[in-house]
């Protein structure tokens, strides 16, 4: 006799309210055992991959792919007594939807790697380090989000197995969907139907972003060619198949011709708690932001020399890895400036640890993920941990708590050839340092003007923590390292 469970979107208690349904990894008749990948969320902050917490068979997806929905709607419906099981078996264990297995941490549930499994990363194959990742929320919002229109569904058939559930709410996701940083006009998301059949896209080896490019550009992704390794489709692939079906070669990648003069972009996921975010720092920490120009010639030579040490071979080292460095340096030096204002309790807090942020601009918009206890890594260490940190950025997968507990931010706006600029705090932190682009330029030296490796640093402070003088002695402290990095030994 048929035993239907119903997993409803999950909450972890820590402020999350609704997730979009990016891909789903299991479908109806598909076999799936507790803790199998299940499904993939996005929400205001990463991709989340949930696994299953019922072993059956699967009979029904309740909200289909690109729908946004509130925590607590049922989205998928599994049969847990199904009336055949392999071998005639009993029928296969549960869990509770709330709790983990037993023995098992609450936060994450271990996966054993199945034989001919994909790479770690792979839409239908294991998270890295052989774990699926359970939702994890984030902290509470500084403002309340305005809620969007929703529409309920129509109930779909009446199935003689599956029982009349109160249909999910779901959040209309019409508008515009995000496809490498650029926004295109996408079809109004029909109220969801009971889907029957399994989704042939969701067997073929892709990257979550290259899967979403080929979706956001209505192309069929199992029609693509793939050109990776072990036939991964690469993002290479789904362009080459755009170009060669499309009438117009000049169309931009990921933008659809709808010949209005206005495009309607929703302000959700990343972009809207961004948003929210800033407008909360700028409008409570009062900003003030102090500028140096600085001769970098030393620090470039030594990105060049450790290029070459072979302590750092395979590893990534850019000038962003010496100002990492010499920010810790002068917090440790002015440890006022890693702090954060208390107003219930009327305190200010220093940190005596330096969980350093960096901002990353990715698809889905900014993120600052940071790399905990940085001021305690080697500069190897903290190389590789910059290199992870990044990777997983760009990729859209930075988890929640990587977010969350920064005490100082750098924005490096020198990568995209921007001298430097007035940062906007990372709410709760005190300070944020600007790197900017580094540029060959006539500077005085030993009295000769010669040309020069020079960079711009501004740094802006919360003047409630951060006075004028321990602001411009940072700053300061930073220049100093930069310009003369053997200053590290006799300050570190």
């Amino acid at each position: 006799m048929a035993n239907i469970q119903q997993f409803r979107l999950p909450d972890a208690g820590e402020g999350l309210t609704e997730a979009e349904i990016v891909t789903w990894r299991g479908h109806p008749g598909d076999t799936v055992k507790i803790n199998d990948p299940i499904v993939e969320i996005e929400t205001a902050k990463s991709l989340v991959e949930l696994p299953s917490p019922y072993a059956g068979v699967v009979t029904e997806l309740l909200v289909p792919e690109g729908v946004t929905v509130d925590v607590g709607t049922p989205i998928i419906a599994v049969d847990t007594a199904p009336s055949e099981t392999p071998g005639g078996s009993a029928p296969l264990p549960q869990a509770s939807p709330d709790a983990p297995p037993p023995g098992e941490d609450p936060t994450e549930v271990q996966i054993p790697p199945a034989e001919g499994a994909v790479e770690p990363g792979m839409i239908g194959g294991p998270a890295p380090g052989g774990r699926t990742s359970v939702l994890v929320g984030y902290g509470p919002r500084t403002t309340a989000a305005v809620r969007r229109p929703r529409n309920r569904p129509q109930p779909g058939p009446a199935s003689s197995t599956t029982p009349s559930p109160t249909p999910p709410v779901i959040k209309e996701s019409s508008g515009i969907k995000e496809s490498s940083g650029i926004m295109h006009t996408a079809a109004p998301v029909e109220a969801p139907e009971p889907i029957d059949a399994p989704a042939a896209s969701a067997h073929v080896l892709a990257k979550p972003p290259v899967r979403k490019l080929a979706k956001d550009l209505g192309l069929d992704i199992t029609s693509v060619a793939p050109s990776g390794p072990g036939g991964i489709v690469t993002r290479d692939d789904v362009e080459r198949a755009v170009s060669g079906a499309s009438s117009t070669p000049s169309a931009v990648p990921g933008v659809r011709q709808t010949g209005e003069r206005e495009t309607r972009i929703p302000i959700k996921g990343v972009r809207k708690v961004t948003a929210e975010a800033m407008v909360a720092s700028a409008f409570t920490a009062p900003h003030v932001t102090e500028w140096v120009t600085v001769d970098v010639t030393r620090t470039m030579k030594l990105v060049e020399r450790l290029r070459a040490d072979r302590e750092f071979a395979g590893v990534k080292v850019s000038p962003l890895l010496v100002v990492a460095k010499a920010l810790i340096i002068a917090v440790g030096r002015n440890p006022g400036v890693n702090a954060t204002w208390d107003e219930p309790a009327g305190e200010i807090v220093v940190k005596n640890y330096v969980n350093l942020g960096i901002a990353a601009a990715t698809p889905r918009g900014l993120v600052v993920p940071n790399v905990k206890d940085a001021g305690r890594l080697s500069l190897r260490e903290l190389a590789d941990a910059l290199t992870a940190l990044t990777t997983t950025a760009r990729e859209g997968r930075t988890p929640p708590a990587d977010m969350a507990g920064g005490t100082i931010t750098i924005t490096n706006v020198g990568v995209f050839g921007i001298d430097s600029g007035t940062p906007i705090l990372n709410p709760g932190e005190a300070a944020i340092l600007a790197f900017g682009q580094v540029r060959r330029l006539p500077w005085v030296h030993k009295g000769k003007v010669k040309p020069r490796w020079v960079t711009q640093l501004a740094l802006s402070f919360d003047h409630r923590l951060v006075v004028g003088d321990l602001g411009s002695r940072t700053l300061a402290d930073v220049a100093a390292v930069l310009e003369d990095p053997s200053r590290a030994l006799a300050w570190g």
